[in-house]
């Protein structure tokens, strides 16, 4: 039986990476806020499962969640290429990627498997001084891996982060630069919902 009365409170950040947060497209997911989680709901809605439709069967008709509702919820577009490629899963591969893109690398201890513990990212991001790009770049990467590991695609630990997000972070350029009418960092949104939908329903099963 799934429970979720685990608490965890929104992630702040420094009002300077406002237009960054725009920019990448995180903006409106970074304002959701995230609420205790009633496992007296949830447990309802597992009751009202049918795993061979797919849906939940109410008294006023059936129910599923689309790509679509996650989509508005979360306000990311999920037009465009799908994002695909290996996931490395070394602690020398993670020590590298870390060490690229912030100057510093999480310890073993502050990770568990192929996660790295939120509450590095957030020391991490409490320490950089936001006095030049470079500084708000790293910055606004920590926030969206806080974002990854608690709206988008947290779990019932509420603790830690896949560091497959990482590299996708690694350009950031190339996060923020337009594709036509979208930035280019939405390609790789699609992948993430997909499975953000996917990981929903396999929780709804359990």
């Amino acid at each position: 039986m799934l429970q979720c009365d685990h608490y965890m409170p929104p992630d702040r950040y420094n009002p300077i990476v406002k237009g960054y947060l725009r920019d990448t497209g995180f903006y409106h997911v970074s304002q959701i806020r995230v609420v205790k989680c009633q496992s007296v709901l949830v447990n309802a809605l597992v009751e009202r499962w049918r795993p061979e439709t797919h849906t939940f069967h109410f008294l006023v008709g059936e129910c599923v969640v689309t790509l679509e509702d996650v989509a508005l919820i979360l306000g990311l577009p999920t037009n465009g290429l799908p994002v695909t490629g290996p996931t490395l899963s070394s602690y020398e591969a993670l020590e590298a990627e870390c060490l690229d893109q912030f100057g510093v690398a999480p310890r073993k201890v502050d990770g568990r498997g192929s996660f790295i513990k939120l509450v590095w990212f957030r020391a991490l991001k409490d320490r950089l001084v936001l006095v030049d790009d470079i500084q708000i770049q790293k910055y606004v990467k920590c926030h969206i891996m806080l974002l990854f590991g608690t709206i988008m695609f947290g779990d019932k630990s509420a603790t830690g982060v896949h560091w497959k997000f990482l590299p996708l972070l690694r350009n950031f350029s190339g996060i923020i630069r337009l594709a036509g009418d979208r930035p280019a960092w939405h390609t790789c949104i699609d992948r993430c919902v997909e499975q953000l939908v996917s990981t929903a329903r396999r929780l709804m099963v359990r």
